[in-house]
């Protein structure tokens, strides 16, 4: 019987996890390190791209993602690049820049100033390295100076709504000069236009307020105006009506009063009722006198006081 550890199927497990991870993890990347070394081969990401040089010289450009086998595409100048040579690796992903409150006046002479916002990505990787030091501060710096020269003198009323156009005259503008910096310049749009004196923005939101007040006055003196209108209208049909039933009373009265009188003892009747209901109505103090009693007659009244003397 063979005692030795080491024939065990768990150290055979152990010593394979042990140099699969050594093969793996250590002696695969070292491998692959020295073979990048000798520019056998390099891997180029999504939308990046290398542009090789040697000896002063653009030798190669890529711009394809995936792996690629350098001595295909150099030759003999593949193991010389990494030495000698240089490797520029560029970003080829769509950027975007904000550029605040470039300052413009208006054709009223109002200073205003514009936010404007644009993307650039690289086109020409060769042109981007060598033919300009700066090219993304070049870029905003003329895309400021063609907002300014461009906007500047237009009409307030235009620069406060046609921003579309001024886009487009910015862009036309701009991309011709980016094209030769290997930028090639996408949307450009004006998203603010805002005034800078901070005088002319408190005058104008008092003229706002002004003419809100002035509006808000016209409103309620108008429904007021409404209001007396309907109201004097109303109040001349009432009188109109009421007149008519003035003018009508005396009419409807003799009519029913001819209708009376026509029957003797009805309008006797009724004119006693009158008689007695206005007696009532008024304040005399009525004193009852028996027939034949003038003595008595002349005695109460000379006892009674008239209520005007009290």
């Amino acid at each position: 019987m063979n005692d030795n550890p080491l024939n065990s199927p768990v150290a055979h497990f152990f010593i394979a996890a042990v140099v699969t991870f050594i093969g793996m993890f250590i002696l695969l990347p070292v491998l692959l390190g020295i073979v990048r070394l000798f520019g056998l081969y390099t891997i180029v990401e999504e939308r990046t791209c290398k542009v090789y040089m040697l000896f002063g010289k653009v030798v190669a450009v890529i711009d394809e993602p995936g792996l690629h086998i350098l001595i295909f595409k150099l030759g003999i100048k593949a193991p010389l690049v990494n030495f000698l040579g240089k490797c520029h690796t560029l970003d080829l992903r769509l950027d975007q820049e904000y550029i605040r409150s470039t300052p413009v006046n208006s054709e009223e002479g109002a200073p205003m100033g514009i936010g404007i916002w644009y993307e650039m990505v690289v086109s020409d990787p060769v042109a981007y390295l060598f033919k300009n030091a700066d090219p993304r501060g070049s870029l905003a710096a003329n895309v400021g100076n063609s907002t300014v020269r461009c906007l500047s003198n237009m009409k307030l009323a235009d620069m406060l709504q046609d921003r579309h156009p001024m886009s487009l005259t910015v862009r036309k503008e701009v991309s011709p000069q980016s094209q030769e910096w290997g930028y090639s310049l996408g949307s450009v749009y004006i998203r603010k236009v805002h005034f800078r004196d901070a005088g002319m923005i408190k005058q104008i939101e008092e003229k706002v307020v002004n003419r809100l007040r002035q509006v808000t006055s016209a409103i309620k003196q108008d429904g007021t105006n409404q209001v007396n209108i309907i109201a004097s209208t109303a109040e001349q049909q009432a009188a109109i009506e009421f007149a008519k039933a003035a003018a009508m009373r005396p009419q409807i009265v003799g009519l029913a009063l001819k209708k009376i009188s026509q029957d003797p003892d009805i309008s006797h009747a009724l004119f006693a009722v009158l008689e007695t209901q206005n007696i009532i109505a008024g304040e005399a103090n009525i004193t009852l006198i028996p027939r034949n009693s003038e003595l008595l007659g002349q005695l109460v009244a000379s006892t009674q006081t008239p209520k005007a003397a009290k």
